[in-house]
C-alpha cells in the first residue's frame, strides 16, 4: 500500500506518469478531492477527451449491479491504447468493496481507476481495501492550512500577473479555506476584478468576494469595542437586512472579551504593558483590528470585563428564550457595552 502526504502531492506530480492503476482519492474537502483526481487523471495519458477511453460512473450506479466495475476495468479500449474507469462520490458501499477486493490484485492490464469518496475513517471498507492491496495508492485531502491557503493565493494570482498588498492578503486568507474549488473560484473572481490593475487591495477584496453579513458582524463588533454607536446601529441595519443572526454580533463580543481577560490578566497580575501584550498576544490579529483591541485593553479591567461577559452571556440566553425579541434584546445589550466602552 502507498499513501501520499498532502505536502508530497506537488512532488508526485512532477514524476512521469503514475506506477499504481488504482488511486483512491478521498476526504472532507470535496473541491481537493475533484481537483487532484483530475490531476492524477491526466497522469495516466489516457486523452479525458475521449468518451471511449474514459468511463464515468457513479457509485450509486453499482449498487444492483455490483459485477459492472469489475467489468468497465477489465474492458478494453475501443480503438486500443489505455482506459480510464473514474467513480465518484464512493463509500463504503457493500457492492463497491466486493468489487474493490475482487480486482484489487488481478492483472490490470492498460486500465486505470480513479476513486472519488468523502471524508473516509481509518478502518472503514474502502479504505482498508486500498490500503491492503499492492498495486493501490491512498491520496487524503484535508483542507487547506494556512500554508496552503498562501501557496493558492500566489498560484491563482500569480497566473494572473496580480501582486497582492498585505493587508489584503491577510483578510483573504481569513475568507478562504474549507474548500479547495470554492477557494479557487473566488480567486479567479477576485483575479477577474482586478484584472489590468496590477495589484490587489483590501478594498478590492471587500468588494469583490467579501462576505456582507461577516463584514458587517466584525463592524458591529469593533463599533462595541470603540464606543461608535452610530457605527454600530448601521452594522446592526445591514445584519438584520441581510437576515443574518444578530446573535453572532454577541457571540463575537464574547469571544474578544474572553481574548481580553486573558491579556488584561497579564497586565494587571503580571505587571506587563499593553503594548508588549499585543505584541506577545495579538499575532492573529487583522492589523486594522489592534488599535481598537489595545484602547480596550488599556480601558477596561478585569472586573469589567468578567461582569459585561456574564451579562452578554445572559443576553444570549434570554434571546433563546424570546426569539421573537432577539434583535431588540441584542440591540440593547450591545448598546450598553458600547457606551460603556466609550
Amino acid at each position: 500500500m502507498a499513501e501520499i502526504k498532502s505536502h508530497e502531492f506537488s512532488g508526485f506530480l512532477r514524476r512521469e506518469g503514475t506506477p499504481y492503476r488504482i488511486v483512491l482519492v478521498y476526504g472532507p474537502d470535496r473541491g481537493l478531492v475533484s481537483e487532484r483526481a483530475a490531476q492524477i487523471a491526466a497522469k495516466t495519458g489516457v486523452d479525458l477527451k475521449d468518451d471511449f477511453a474514459v468511463h464515468k460512473l457513479e457509485a450509486s450506479d453499482l449498487s444492483g449491479d455490483p459485477g459492472r466495475l469489475a467489468d468497465e476495468f477489465g474492458a478494453i479500449s475501443l480503438f486500443g491504447g489505455d482506459r480510464l474507469v473514474w467513480l465518484r462520490n464512493a463509500g463504503n458501499e457493500r457492492g463497491l468493496i466486493e468489487s474493490l477486493a475482487a480486482i484489487a490484485d488481478t492483472d490490470h492490464g492498460s486500465s486505470h481507476l480513479i476513486i472519488e469518496a468523502g471524508d473516509l475513517k481509518k478502518g472503514s471498507a474502502l479504505r482498508k481495501t486500498i490500503e491492503t492491496s499492492r498495486s493501490a495508492l491512498a491520496v487524503p485531502c484535508y483542507s487547506d492550512d494556512a500554508r496552503g491557503i498562501q501557496t493558492l493565493i500566489d498560484e491563482e494570482l500569480g497566473s494572473a500577473g496580480l501582486a497582492i498588498q498585505g493587508d489584503a492578503r491577510q483578510r483573504l486568507s481569513q475568507l478562504l479555506g474549507g474548500d479547495r474549488l470554492a477557494s479557487r473560484n473566488e480567486l479567479r473572481k477576485l483575479a477577474l476584478y482586478c484584472h489590468g490593475t496590477g495589484t490587489v487591495t483590501d478594498t478590492d477584496v471587500i468588494e469583490a468576494m467579501g462576505d456582507v453579513a461577516a463584514l458587517s458582524v466584525d463592524d458591529a463588533v469593533d463599533a462595541v469595542f470603540s464606543g461608535d454607536a452610530a457605527g454600530l446601529e448601521a452594522a446592526l441595519e445591514r445584519i438584520l437586512a441581510s437576515k443574518t443572526s444578530v446573535f453572532l454580533v454577541l457571540r463575537g463580543c464574547i469571544v474578544l472579551f474572553e481574548q481580553l481577560d486573558a491579556m488584561r490578566s497579564l497586565v494587571e497580575n503580571h505587571n506587563r504593558q499593553p503594548a508588549q501584550v499585543m505584541t506577545e498576544r495579538g499575532r492573529g490579529i487583522h492589523f486594522k483590528r489592534k488599535p481598537v483591541i489595545e484602547r480596550a485593553l488599556r480601558h477596561w479591567r478585569l472586573e469589567a470585563i468578567n461582569r459585561e461577559m456574564r451579562r452578554l452571556a445572559d443576553a444570549v440566553l434570554e434571546t433563546r428564550r424570546r426569539p421573537q425579541l432577539e434583535a431588540a434584546i441584542a440591540r440593547q445589550a450591545l448598546l450598553r457595552t458600547c457606551l460603556l466602552s466609550r
